[in-house]
Order: C-alpha cells, then sequence, then structure tokens
C-alpha cells in the first residue's frame, strides 16, 4: 500500500485561530476587560449591571421575566468588614437623623408591582445620642427584590440608595437616589454595557 506523503492545507487553521480569538476574549474578561462592541458600535446589552459608590458595591440585575413582569435584584456589599445597611422600612430622613433607609424604586417604562423587600432579618442597635432603636441588617451583603412591570417598550430608571454604618468605623456617606438606567423591549429590561 502507498501512502501519499503531500501535504493540504489544514482546516485545523481557522478553528484555531478562532478557538485562540475566544481564549483571547475569556481571559480579556476575568481581567476586567470590556466586551467587544457589535458591528453598529454599541455595547451588547446585559442584564445585569454593577456600581461602587460610597464604600457599597450595589449588583442589580433582571430575572424571571416573563408577560412583561419580573424582578429587580439588588445586592449591596459594603466593601469593608463591620458594615452594615439600614432596613427598606427605615423613614427617608432616618431616626432622629440617624440612617437612611435600603431603598429601591422605579420610573418611566417600569412600575412597581409590589413592596422592596429583603432578605435578611432586621435587628434593632443602640446609637449614642439616639432614644430609639434603630432597624439594620447584620453586617455584610444584603440581596433585595422588586417586583416589577413593564407598561410600555422604551426607557426606566432605577433609583437606588443607602447608607451603610460600623458600630466602631461610623459611617460613610449616604447615596441618595443613584440612577441606574435601563431600555426595556419586548424581551425584557437590559442595562447598557458600561
Amino acid at each position: 500500500m502507498n501512502v501519499s506523503t503531500h501535504t493540504r492545507p489544514s482546516r485545523k487553521a481557522p478553528v484555531a485561530a478562532a478557538l485562540l480569538t475566544f481564549v483571547s476574549l475569556a481571559a480579556l474578561a476575568a481581567c476586567g476587560g470590556q466586551p467587544a462592541k457589535d458591528a453598529g458600535g454599541s455595547a451588547p446589552a446585559t442584564r445585569t449591571t454593577r456600581f461602587t459608590e460610597n464604600g457599597v458595591t450595589v449588583t442589580l440585575s433582571v430575572s424571571d421575566w416573563q408577560a412583561s413582569q419580573g424582578t429587580l435584584t439588588a445586592v449591596f456589599t459594603p466593601e469593608a468588614k463591620g458594615f452594615h445597611l439600614y432596613s427598606t422600612d427605615l423613614p427617608p430622613t432616618g431616626i432622629e437623623g440617624v440612617g437612611r433607609p435600603t431603598a429601591m424604586a422605579v420610573n418611566g417604562a417600569l412600575k412597581a408591582r409590589g413592596r422592596l423587600t429583603a432578605g435578611a432579618d432586621v435587628r434593632s442597635i443602640s446609637v449614642p445620642g439616639v432614644d430609639a432603636p434603630v432597624p439594620v441588617y447584620p453586617d455584610g451583603p444584603v440581596t433585595t427584590t422588586l417586583p416589577v412591570r413593564a407598561d410600555t417598550d422604551g426607557d426606566a430608571t432605577v433609583l437606588l440608595g443607602y447608607a451603610s454604618c460600623s458600630t466602631q468605623d461610623g459611617c460613610t456617606i449616604p447615596v441618595s437616589d443613584h440612577p441606574v438606567h435601563l431600555h426595556v423591549t419586548d424581551d425584557g429590561p437590559t442595562f447598557d454595557a458600561a
């Protein structure tokens, strides 16, 4: 049997190039790089976004979207250990001026279809100079959820508020009505990638 030893153009080269591109993009994303923009020059839309302000990282996501309604979830994570967030039920100006509520509201094409709830138990603390107990969540991250619906396609804004404090290190500057913008279509709300 005679076996030919001549070479043909390899079909593996395009596959290897595509695999190398995929691995390079994955490495870029793992290192904090930004995703490539689409042909129109805009970044792809996403159902999750994140920002950090005044000692707290907030991760906001859309889930369970069906029949023009779903859930907005915000995870508030203090950057330093020993810091807590205040109850969603705290009055807007706090108790005797102390604290600010953990808050999430929507406007524009999205409407709330229920109350904001938190996945953590509230405990009361005593603050020097304040007569009433102050309701807070345990130290660390707090997950909140808000059921929402879309009345129409278009733009919407999520407004987030919070303050973080430590019984030993004091408080960070409160954040009030931090805006996060979304676009609502038939497929649901999406955040523009940064």
